[in-house]
């Protein structure tokens, strides 16, 4: 309950600053925080589902809001960019405007069937990032697989590191608790292993991890036909989906690397892109961008929140979330303006 509880409180006072922010903006005021554009970080995008317990709900948006939100920028004056054109624009003069560059982390078929099209409409060039495991069906994606897992079992048994023990989880407020947990695990031990034991409780459950991911991700043919459409272009994204940051630098190397060798196996063309996963400071740090350099990659993003200005490093770039939790395009307007962040004093 307690968890619950944060979440929605933590929702309402966002709710509250987006909605400040984007009065300000209205009134002309804080211009500057603007900076020169915005990269905004999107990854499931299809028709609205509205589980009881939806721990991943802020990652999907529906293909309506997509759509306001990409009307609304277009109206307020941005040019729609791809995110490899981003060093250029950076560089160069001030006068041109602010720009949008479009991205999706992981590679779900939803892009291709819900996304493409609005941006297709829009004429609006986007990226979407591939993590080979998650492409190939060998990686498992614990955030799915976990929401799957707490919806049917009322008290599964884990081992967090103390022996096994039940968890409560027959009510969403518990489920909400346990999944917070879960999540914990997964960020403060080795990340590989902690997945293997969720995929091992999830199939104690009956549930196929990889069949999950195969579901919900587009495969190399799919990535293919996607790649091809003008306005598409496939980025790195790993092989694992692990936090870089916690890795050596060689696997660390590797990771990177052989995201960018299959991406390129897939269109032809070595990718000029790359996201860290999950791309907090804890999971990317200046490291990971040192490594994306000396491995080419012209443009390396982050989830850090922030708008772009010329000073930005553009291994280590920052991105602006359209989180399932605000689909209002006032609040895009608000997201763009970088008021948000002026008044959280960053």
């Amino acid at each position: 309950m307690q968890q619950l509880w944060k979440n929605r409180m933590k929702r309402i006072a966002i709710t509250g600053g987006l909605e400040a922010s984007h009065a300000l903006g209205a009134l002309g005021l804080l211009r500057a925080a603007r900076g020169r554009g915005a990269v905004f970080t999107l990854h499931h995008v299809r028709p609205q589902m509205l589980p009881a317990f939806g721990p991943n709900a802020h990652l999907e948006i529906t293909p309506e809001f997509l759509d306001a939100a990409l009307g609304r920028l277009r109206k307020e004056g941005y040019r729609f960019v791809p995110l490899a054109a981003l060093p250029g624009l950076l560089a160069g003069p001030e006068s041109d405007g602010p720009f949008a560059a479009f991205t999706l982390d992981d590679g779900y078929r939803n892009n291709l069937q819900y996304a493409l099209p609005v941006f297709q409409r829009h004429r609006a060039p986007f990226t979407v990032f591939v993590a080979k495991g998650f492409a190939e069906g060998s990686h498992s994606i614990w955030w799915e697989v976990l929401a799957g897992v707490l919806r049917k079992a009322w008290k599964p048994d884990f081992d967090f590191g103390r022996g096994p023990e039940p968890l409560a989880a027959d009510t969403p407020a518990l489920q909400w608790e346990a999944f917070g947990r879960f999540a914990e695990y997964i960020h403060r031990s080795d990340e590989a292993q902690a997945v293997a034991d969720i995929d091992r409780l999830a199939r104690a459950h009956g549930i196929e991890p990889t069949a999950i991911t195969r579901d919900l991700v587009m495969n190399p043919e799919e990535l293919r036909r996607l790649a091809a459409h003008p306005l598409a272009t496939l980025g790195a994204h790993t092989i694992s989906h692990r936090a870089l940051a916690r890795l050596p630098d060689a696997e660390a190397r590797i990771e990177m690397q052989a995201s960018a060798d299959y991406v390129e196996a897939i269109t032809g063309r070595r990718p000029k892109t790359i996201a860290y996963p999950y791309g907090t400071p804890e999971a990317a740090t200046r490291r990971e961008a040192r490594i994306a350099e000396k491995l080419g990659f012209a443009v390396a993003v982050t989830t850090q929140p922030g708008v772009l200005t010329s000073s930005c490093d553009v291994t280590y770039l920052p991105r602006i979330s359209l989180n399932g939790f605000y689909q209002r395009p006032r609040h895009v307007s608000a997201l763009a303006s970088g008021i948000p962040l002026k008044l959280m004093g960053k």
